[in-house]
């Protein structure tokens, strides 16, 4: 028995090391193959990316789930995995791990159909960003978290664009009572939960964006989002808009472009007015919901205005006000009419990377005076960050035409071939630059102690899992776009610049590229016409010589209107594949029609 009993304990003591060694092997597996849970843990790091290439076959190692590890990091603030095709769920363990977890970014994964486990409670979290994924339903148990009590009581900002939603979740309000920010664009929703719009349900909610669904109906009850300020609506299946939307006290920005609305006189109206006049056109019961006698009367009172202001051009009085408006012109130069037009080809390749790209030429800019030049580039700030989507959707470059060789191809390089030389630095090829991009923000996040990171590094992300990169490429065989991270010093718009040729790429749609450059030329036209006022005034009060800025082309020049203002040339540049077969021509009849009705394009 004693011989017995001492054999029991030796193998005991055996199965004990080697329990002890193969837990310490899994541990030491884990380390390896994770560095940046050791490194995070080490250093006490409260913001953690978990990207590249090696990501994948880490994740599928997993079983499609983030390691448990990750969740042993209590001080985490900010966790994002990006662009991992085999990441399927966060896995167990996420709410009970990251107490303190502030933002969480799961975008461009193959998360879905559900959420299982749920993601909820994070008591912390105030922006969650789950877009581009493949997501089909959230419901209890597989969705954000529980509704009472809130699993999500901060939360401020849910994306979940570009997924396969058919419903919301009804709960949602209940989960997230303090969202401010809701974005939906780009799934297969066919309605809004009757409980979104129950009074004080959201009292926060600012924007909602659910644009490229299936919506076939508007309740009336949005008017109880008392804080909507941005609605964007379009592309969907609605054929009437509530006139209670008009209700909604903070509302600046709508958008329902792309809806069969059955009011044609509404739907002229989306296509090209301001929110307030649409919102006043509901207001008075325009779709006739409200009132229809009102409705008629506003319909007399137009055409009154029509008959009077023709009765004025006919009789000569309203020549001023005719030559007002002609100061804001666009001065379309078709592909036929030019000597020397530009051409973009495009390579195959780029069909896997970001397969859209749409090209312009504007000339007669003058951005001398002043703060033009700040005031023009800030305007292409601003578009990237609304209609771009922080460069998500699409990405606008702009260059000095005087220093632009054509034609152009349109191309995708691998990182270590491409080579640029990037606005305001030394020439690299895109992968040192890609790196040098990193650490800085590593570095940046370190000194300022927070999550968000500025300039070009916040576009990194957009590369994530690329084996190319697109470029555009002169024919001198310099790269003089690297989108969507930056331009080429060698085009670089400068207070001199009188023409620029204009791109925007996308790796969502065509239709969006020319949007966006409807968008950016408007902008380009109200500034000119502004700095043409200020000039004015300049020299009316003898603080500025006549230094005008022209065409700088023989062949296209134009006689300026009555008040002395030359109109902006738009000029087409044509798209095509490397057989020379065209694939797009902008602006086509098609485009710059949707412009307020103070802009003129002559065509």
């Amino acid at each position: 028995m004693v011989i017995s009993g001492s054999r029991r304990k030796c193998g005991a003591a055996l199965r004990k090391r080697r329990t002890g060694g193969a837990m310490a092997a899994a541990a030491m597996a884990v380390s390896e193959a994770w560095p940046e849970l050791e490194l995070a843990e080490r250093e006490r790091r409260r913001e953690l990316l978990l990207t590249g290439p090696g990501l994948e076959e880490r994740v599928k190692a997993a079983g499609g789930r983030l390691p448990p590890r990750l969740f042993t990091l209590p001080l985490l603030h900010y966790l994002e995995v990006s662009g991992c095709g085999s990441l399927r769920a966060p896995g167990p363990g996420l709410a009970q791990g990251l107490p303190q977890l502030h933002s969480l970014v799961l975008r461009r994964n193959a998360l879905g159909p559900g959420l299982s486990p749920e993601l909820g409670p994070l008591p912390a979290l105030r922006v969650l960003d789950l877009s581009g994924n493949a997501l089909e339903t959230l419901p209890p148990g597989e969705g954000l978290g529980p509704a009472e009590p809130p699993g999500l009581p901060q939360l401020q900002s849910l994306n979940l664009s570009g997924n396969r939603l058919r419903e919301l979740p009804a709960d949602l309000a209940r989960c997230a009572p303090r969202l401010q920010s809701l974005n939906l664009t780009g799934n297969r929703l066919d309605a809004f939960p009757p409980e979104l719009f129950r009074p004080g349900a959201l009292p926060l909610l600012s924007e909602l964006a659910a644009a490229d669904n299936c919506l076939r109906e508007l309740s009336p009850d949005i008017a109880h989002l008392a804080s909507l300020k941005t609605l964007d609506l379009s592309n969907n299946q609605l054929t009437e808009i509530p006139a209670e939307l008009a209700d909604c006290p903070k509302l600046k920005e709508i958008n329902f472009r792309g809806n069969r609305l059955r009011d044609k006189r509404l739907e002229k109206m989306v296509g090209g007015c301001q929110t307030k006049s649409i919102l006043e056109y509901l207001r008075a019961g325009g779709r006739g919901g409200r009132s229809k006698g009102r409705q008629e009367a506003s319909e007399k009172e137009d055409r009154k205005k029509r008959r009077e202001r023709k009765q004025h051009r006919e009789s000569g009085e309203g020549e001023e006000e005719v030559a007002d408006s002609a100061r804001l012109m666009l001065k379309v130069l078709h592909v036929s009419e030019n000597p020397t037009p530009l051409t973009v080809r495009v390579s195959p390749e780029v069909k896997d990377v970001r397969p859209y790209i749409v090209g312009a030429i504007v000339r007669g800019m003058d951005l001398q005076p002043g703060n033009a030049l700040r005031r023009f580039l800030n305007s292409q700030t601003k578009l990237h960050d609304d209609l771009c989507e922080k460069r998500t959707a699409a990405t606008i470059a702009t260059h000095d035409l005087q220093a632009v060789r054509g034609p152009l191809l349109y191309a995708a390089r691998p990182p270590e071939d491409l080579k640029i030389v990037p606005l305001g630095r030394k020439e690299a090829k895109a992968k040192e630059l890609v790196r040098q991009l990193q650490l800085e923000a590593e570095e940046q996040r370190k000194q300022k102690k927070r999550q968000s990171v500025s300039g070009l590094h916040r576009y990194l992300h957009l590369l994530d899992g690329k084996e190319n990169y697109p470029c555009l490429v002169d024919a001198e065989g310099d790269v003089i776009s690297f989108p969507p991270i930056t331009n080429s010093e060698k085009t670089k718009i400068k207070k001199t610049t009188c023409n620029l040729f204009l791109e925007v790429t996308s790796a969502t749609s065509l239709q969006l590229c020319k949007d966006i450059m409807d968008s950016l030329i408007l902008r380009m036209a109200e500034l000119s016409k502004s700095t043409s006022e200020n000039k004015e005034e300049d020299m009316l009060s003898g603080t500025e010589a006549d230094a005008g800025c022209g065409l700088s082309d023989p062949n296209l020049t134009l006689s300026s209107g009555k008040d002395g203002q030359c109109p902006l040339v738009v000029e087409q540049v044509r798209v095509v594949d490397l057989e020379g077969s065209l694939k797009v021509v902008y602006p086509s009849k098609t485009d710059l029609i949707t412009l307020p009705p103070h802009v003129t394009v002559v065509r």
